[in-house]
């Protein structure tokens, strides 16, 4: 939350200081032209988006058929304790519980680790994925005469007119295509 306050104070700064240098005839003129893109959107719904998604998706299915046969042991010991209580031995069912409670314990790590990774690994595909959006709004502006792009997602307002986000999209796609990938 401080960090979103801090970014719309320096946005204000910005353009305060635009207008104060003299930039306002400019900006009444429409010589300066801004745009805004959000990146949040660009990392749900863009081509190389999607692409990483579905690579993780498979990099961690592994780790997810473990954690699914862990939780159906869970599930089978959970029954078995059930359904023999009376039948069994008091030692037979200690043993049962105490297995229970480890692979009880082993599944919560297992889990607690997988989340870990797969933010690791996601971290490290958005990561890639914004340095080719950076490029391409880079390219953008050079080639569309933009004076200022800015990455916002929580704006309270703003035009479309401003808007480039589904610009950005398309130009990752026809990147995408053009690279084969």
């Amino acid at each position: 939350m401080r960090r979103k306050l801090l970014r719309l104070q320096w946005l204000i700064s910005l353009f305060m200081l635009i207008f104060l240098m003299g930039g306002s005839s400019n900006i009444w003129a429409g010589e300066i032209k801004i745009g805004v893109v959000n990146t949040e959107k660009i990392l749900r719904v863009s081509a190389p988006a999607i692409a990483a998604q579905k690579k993780i998706e498979k990099e961690f299915l592994v780790y997810d058929e473990r954690i699914k046969k862990m939780a159906a042991q869970i599930k089978e010991l959970q029954e078995h304790l059930e359904k023999h209580d009376k039948s069994t031995t008091i030692e037979e069912r200690q043993t049962k519980e105490r297995e229970l409670a480890n692979i009880s314990r082993q599944y919560q790590r297992a889990q607690q680790q997988m989340r870990e990774d797969l933010t690791m690994r996601q971290n490290e595909e958005y990561s890639l994925i914004l340095e080719r959006v950076n490029k391409v709004i880079k390219k953008i502006a050079e080639n569309e005469g933009y004076d200022l792009i800015l990455q916002l997602q929580d704006s309270v307002y703003r035009s479309q007119r401003i808007d480039i986000t589904n610009h950005v999209i398309k130009a990752l796609a026809e990147q995408e295509q053009a690279s084969g990938k």
